[in-house]
């Protein structure tokens, strides 16, 4: 079979190879997928790149951790019921070397989740991480009906899908966001108000919209240049979703969160619990079933152009999900 790899981190033109590549074969629990289509995330590219660590021992890398196709094996333990089930993955190369840049790929079955027909492998490539980010961003700290939501980044992938989730849950949605383009992204994905912090003061806006009051709960995907602005935006004893930061270190206004009774919630989606992930999929599958989420779905790559594909999603203009097609 074709597969991407990288032998060591750097630039994505210089590190990725297209190579011929044993076909693996499922163990126990697992499932062998033809893969129709990768999805390249932030995750991938900073790992790529040496900016994130590398889970365990490695001499080569075959990224991302999305992905959707077809089973075509099981192992033992999995039902044989499952071969020809279209299904989106997810998580797939954390804590190992192999991820779904292939065209075919070994999974745990409990990571494969039914994909409806309606919707593409494309589509189901974009689920996996940014999906499941946005779902416990929403919903980790309780029903969020009748609350105010901002989302930070907005027209990114998790915060576009944070979004649509939290419009379908009840809330009222604000999202911040740095361009004309982006904006016109958010409020397609359902936000109520709209604000490009390029173009004037966040905190002042936010105040306008909630009549003074702030919000209940931040979704914050860059911590390292928000943290300042959080007491100023949250209700008294509300709660922040911290799931990204461009630093890894950064100011923090004690004084001022410990006033505000601000509380704080740090994640990665690949270390929650099995039970957690497992009724985000269940509820996520209902939501797919309803039609009630959009893939945005900004460029798709043919695995040759892989590399591109990296840039893209590491280009901050760019707006939806990167694809990889196999």
């Amino acid at each position: 079979m074709k597969a991407a790899i990288y032998h060591q981190t750097g630039p994505a033109a210089e590190v990725l190879k297209i190579i011929e590549w044993n076909k693996p074969a499922p163990a126990a629990g697992q499932v062998l997928v033809k893969m129709h289509a990768s999805g390249v995330n932030p995750t991938d590219t900073k790992t790529r790149a040496g900016i994130f660590p590398i889970q365990g021992e490695w001499t080569h890398v075959m990224p991302h951790h999305d992905g959707a196709g077809v089973i075509e094996a099981v192992g033992s333990g999995v039902s044989e019921l499952r071969v020809g089930e279209r299904v989106w993955l997810h998580s797939v190369q954390w804590g190992g070397a192999d991820g779904t840049a292939a065209e075919y790929v070994v999974a745990p079955a409990e990571n494969a989740i039914v994909l409806p027909d309606d919707i593409s492998f494309e589509a189901g490539a974009t689920f996996g991480v940014p999906l499941l980010t946005a779902y416990h961003a929403v919903t980790m700290d309780g029903p969020v009906a009748g609350k105010t939501l901002l989302v930070q980044g907005g027209a990114g992938a998790v915060g576009n899908y944070a979004i649509q989730i939290a419009k379908q849950k009840g809330a009222t949605v604000i999202a911040t966001v740095s361009s004309p383009d982006k904006a016109k992204a958010a409020l397609e994905a359902g936000a109520d108000h709209v604000i490009n912090y390029k173009e004037g003061d966040v905190i002042e806006r936010v105040r306008e919209v909630t009549d003074d009051t702030g919000v209940d709960h931040i979704i914050e995907v860059n911590l390292g240049a928000n943290a300042t602005l959080l007491p100023g935006l949250i209700k008294n004893g509300g709660f922040v979703a911290v799931y990204g930061s461009d630093a890894f270190t950064g100011e923090f206004p004690m004084v001022a969160s410990v006033i505000q009774q601000l509380r704080i919630g740090f994640f990665i989606v690949f270390m929650l619990p099995r039970e957690r992930l497992d009724m985000a999929t269940a509820d996520l599958s209902r939501m797919l079933d309803a039609g009630q989420i959009k893939a945005p779905i900004h460029a798709h790559f043919p695995l040759e152009q892989i590399a591109q594909a990296h840039d893209a999603v590491d280009d901050k203009s760019t707006i939806g999900n990167v694809v990889v097609r196999l």
